[in-house]
């Protein structure tokens, strides 16, 4: 059954984050797997995509990147998906374009200029985050006539808290190179620090002068039958994991006017 989730910040913009149900991939990857870079079958993953595409934002064209934990972000063109540029962030003022991201812990963010036009994705683990790819997202947003205080933004499904414990190491180095971090560390319940990711993406969102930030609250390590996860892959030995898209987009003139018929969705579930 295909799940989208979306958030109220975006309500009126063409959304979802999708989860990892409702598309043809097996084994490891079943099912809803949208990653180019998995070990799936190409022409799965394709079929996943097209799929997720019809059930967020039917009649545009996906765009999404090779992600490599940046802070680069990309004003978008409509390349060919075996052109995909590095880069861990999109915006586009273009009606027809659907920027998307791929995560399996990692936090999808999506962003909506209403007034402006121009809406924005981007993937943040913690490493992207520290570097600076929800300011580099803002900007570039800015460039396309978006204004910081009239953006909203929602954190999507990625890794909780009580599932992301980390090393002493990982603690000393965010805490030394963000000291606003500090915040978002607890202790878990074997006295290891634990950190809050989607917490600290929404702060850094705020930070930026972000107008409307949300969290969606859904822990990817810990709902297995809704997300892929690449913490739970490795903690059961599995080798490869799958990867669920998260869309946003300005849609055509027809779809916008209701002209398309949009598939049924099995489950849609809504943010804060």
């Amino acid at each position: 059954m295909l799940k989208v989730w979306h958030a109220a910040q975006l309500k009126g913009v063409a959304h979802g984050f999708l989860g990892r149900q409702g598309g043809v991939s097996v084994g490891l990857y079943a099912s809803l797997n949208a990653g180019l870079g998995s070990g799936d079958d190409p022409q799965a993953v394709a079929r996943n995509r097209a799929i997720a595409l019809a059930a967020v934002a039917p009649g545009t064209r996906l765009v999404t990147l090779r992600q490599v934990h940046s802070a680069v972000c990309h004003e978008a063109e409509a390349w060919a998906e075996d052109e995909r540029p590095e880069g861990d962030a999109l915006v586009t003022d273009r009606p027809g374009l659907a920027l998307g991201v791929l995560t399996a812990d990692c936090a999808p963010v999506l962003l909506a200029d209403r007034e402006a036009g121009v809406v924005g994705a981007a993937h943040a683990g913690w490493r992207g985050a520290l570097a600076g790819v929800l300011e580099a997202t803002v900007a570039a947003m800015e460039r396309r006539g978006a204004r910081r205080d009239r953006i909203a933004a929602a954190v999507g499904p990625a890794i909780g808290a009580a599932s992301y414990e980390v090393g002493a190491e990982f603690h000393d180095r965010l805490r030394r190179e963000d000291p606003a971090s500090a915040p978002f560390f607890r202790q878990g319940p074997l006295g290891r620090p634990h950190f809050d990711l989607p917490g600290y993406v929404a702060h850094r969102l705020r930070a930026a002068g972000v107008g409307d930030v949300g969290v969606l609250a859904l822990d990817t390590a810990a709902r297995a039958d809704d997300f892929f996860s690449h913490r739970r892959a490795g903690r059961r030995g599995e080798g490869d994991y799958g990867r669920q898209l998260s869309l946003i987009a300005l849609e055509p003139p027809s779809a916008a006017g209701g002209g398309v018929e949009r598939p049924e969705r099995g489950h849609v579930g809504h943010g804060p």
